[in-house]
């Protein structure tokens, strides 16, 4: 599962990056909401915990500008504003819960969890390309309801690949889906991922195409450019 924090406070930003990753999960972290929306707009979150008071663009705009482009992600709102007027606000805007500073780790880590599992049981239809089908929520690969084998980053990269399918995905946007924004990943690791996974995907219909210079996209063997 991959999680956005959006939280200026770098101590308090620092803390949950540690934690969460400690619990699993992969997490990016950036410190306003103009970076939260290109954030967004270039990756696929799972969840986004977003702080209200932001530098750039508040986090009540950022909340806003989601829901206004039908941006189904799931958002927990962090803020230390107690008064129900704003909780009302960015509940009525699309806020899927709220949680107020200062907070309980557990809490949160049990908040994140519960939005996960809500958020992956009203959209639990599989993807498909071809004969190829992933169930995303029990991370599950087929071929002719065959099951193949699958390595975690090689599920994520389908993952990211059939959820943009026909869509050309930059390789700086497949490393940053593959890994935390603080750890490395080179070209020959993507290129050998990509690798891999087109030979175990070949008999299903659904071919990963190179497109020169730009990345990489997923397709049905009969789509023509």
């Amino acid at each position: 599962m991959r999680l956005l924090i959006v939280e200026d406070d770098l101590v308090i930003a620092n803390g949950l990056v540690r934690v969460l990753t400690q619990a699993e999960y992969a997490v990016d972290h950036v410190a306003d909401g103009k970076q939260a929306l290109r954030a967004i707009q270039d990756d696929v979150y799972d969840l986004v915990i977003l702080d209200l008071g932001l530098p750039a663009m508040d986090g009540v705009q950022v909340l806003s500008h989601l829901r206004q482009q039908a941006n189904p992600v799931a958002v927990l709102i962090l803020t230390a504003r107690e008064d129900m007027e704003t909780r009302v606000q960015a509940l009525d805007l699309g806020a899927d819960d709220f949680l107020t500073k200062p907070f309980h780790l557990e809490e949160l880590e049990a908040r994140v969890r519960a939005l996960i599992r809500r958020s992956k049981l009203g959209n639990n239809l599989p993807l498909q390309c071809g004969n190829l089908r992933l169930d995303v929520p029990n991370k599950l690969a087929s071929i002719n309801e065959l099951a193949i084998t699958l390595s975690a980053r090689e599920l994520h990269l389908l993952e990211t690949l059939m959820l943009r399918m026909g869509k050309i995905i930059a390789k700086e946007q497949i490393m940053e889906s593959l890994c935390n924004w603080d750890e490395s990943l080179g070209d020959n690791a993507i290129e050998v991922y990509i690798h891999r996974l087109r030979k175990k995907i070949e008999p299903s219909g659904a071919r990963i195409r190179t497109v020169r210079g730009l990345g990489y996209m997923l397709e049905a063997e009969h789509t023509n450019l």
